[in-house]
């Protein structure tokens, strides 16, 4: 009898974020996958075993939820190194692509086949079979659009298979994943949860609780604005908006690849550029740290402006807004710029989060919350049905 696990994972448009058991597993990985063929070629095959598996993650996935069937992927960081490397493209539902589920499968495959485990799911030869309880979610304007419930209906009902081609550790292995339950939150919902409620869901900011309140969650592709009033997420005045950093990160890549000649692997580098602590804006140039500011500034200041004028169409529509809390990865590289609008404009009365990790990792923290949440309530209403043996 195999026992379900809970898991919460966030496929950001920039890496996946996932949180397992109870918060004793984490992953964080690029959310970049590359097509490829069976029998890659690995330097030092015979190190396999010593190496990090997520740096070489190289999957066969076989799921009916895929509209391609049975592809092998180099995922996440190996896959960055590929040349036919793919991000989720601007304008494409996050919902509807093969690259969210790749992306999911593969999370819950890494963890299913950890030592630790073992006692958790059955396994007979090379093959594991694993349960779960899921906690997901999709933005707001998908979930508007009623995408949630056919997302979770592909999940649902279906044995998804994860085969470990030439990855370390885990060469040979196969993991079936089933799901007991599939819960898909709105992501601003879910940012609210997170910033008022603790793992318990207890009450921890009651300051934040009665007010009216804005979260502005800047993704890679699209940007959520939650409206917040008596506890709830207003869905009629909450907006999802198709405007993200991905656009502007690769603009960046694809300047500071005409101007300097060099080649980043990813949006990720990018975004490590822009926010490292030391030498923020600079790379290397043939040894040479370089500045890149020129480029940033003018590409970011103007995503900013964007980002600046939806905040100000939608406080104009809910006047009594107390405060708005920018969130999500996009909030972090945009930080700078936004604050320096807001103090030569407006002066709304806004707020990020100082904690970058906070930030990041938001959406799989209350995925987390709501999920172990249903779990703790389905297990109390199971054992309250338990009938009462007799002596």
């Amino acid at each position: 009898m195999t026992n379900s696990r809970i898991a919460a994972v966030d496929v950001g448009n920039d890496s996946l974020k996932a949180i397992f058991g109870k918060i004793d597993h984490e992953i964080n990985l690029p959310n970049v996958i590359a097509r490829d063929i069976e029998d890659r070629p690995v330097i030092g095959i015979e190190e396999l075993d010593s190496k990090n598996p997520l740096d070489g993650i190289h999957i066969r996935v076989h799921s009916p939820a895929l509209k391609e069937n049975n592809a092998i992927y180099r995922v996440g960081n190996l896959a960055t190194k590929s040349d036919n490397a793919s991000e989720l493209d601007p304008g494409s539902s996050k919902s509807e692509e093969d690259q969210t589920l790749v992306m999911l499968f593969t999370a819950l495959a890494l963890d299913a086949v950890r030592e630790d485990n073992a006692a958790d799911f059955k396994k007979s030869g090379n093959v594991v079979d694993a349960s779960y309880m899921l906690g997901t979610g999709l933005p707001l304007r998908e979930v508007k659009e009623g995408k949630d419930s056919g997302y979770r209906s592909k999940l649902m009902g279906s044995v998804h298979q994860v085969e470990f081609l030439i990855t370390p550790k885990y060469q040979g292995l196969k993991v079936n994943i089933k799901f007991d339950e599939v819960k898909v939150y709105p992501e601003g919902f879910a940012a609210f949860i997170n910033l008022v409620m603790d793992n318990q869901l207890n009450i921890i900011n009651k300051d934040l609780i009665d007010k009216r309140i804005l979260i502005q969650d800047i993704g890679g592709l699209s940007t959520d604005i939650a409206v917040i009033k008596d506890r709830n997420v207003d869905d009629d005045k909450a907006q999802g908006f198709n405007l993200g950093v991905s656009e502007s990160l690769e603009a960046i890549r694809e300047e500071i690849r005409s101007k300097h000649g060099i080649e980043l692997d990813s949006r990720r580098d990018v975004v490590e550029i822009i926010t490292r602590k030391n030498n923020r804006n600079h790379i290397m140039v043939k040894g040479s740290r370089t500045s890149v500011h020129d480029i940033t500034d003018r590409i970011l200041l103007d995503l900013a402006k964007k980002q600046y004028r939806l905040l100000r169409n939608v406080w104009q529509k809910n006047s009594q807004t107390e405060i708005c809390y920018f969130v999500g990865g996009g909030s972090i590289v945009l930080k700078d710029y936004i604050k320096t609008l807001n103090n030569n404009l407006d002066g709304f009365n806004i707020d990020f989060f100082e904690d970058e990790k906070e930030s990041i990792w938001m959406m799989a923290n209350a995925y987390y919350k709501l999920i172990a949440d249903f779990s703790r309530r389905l297990n109390k209403d199971k054992q309250e049905k338990k009938p009462v043996k007799s002596n």
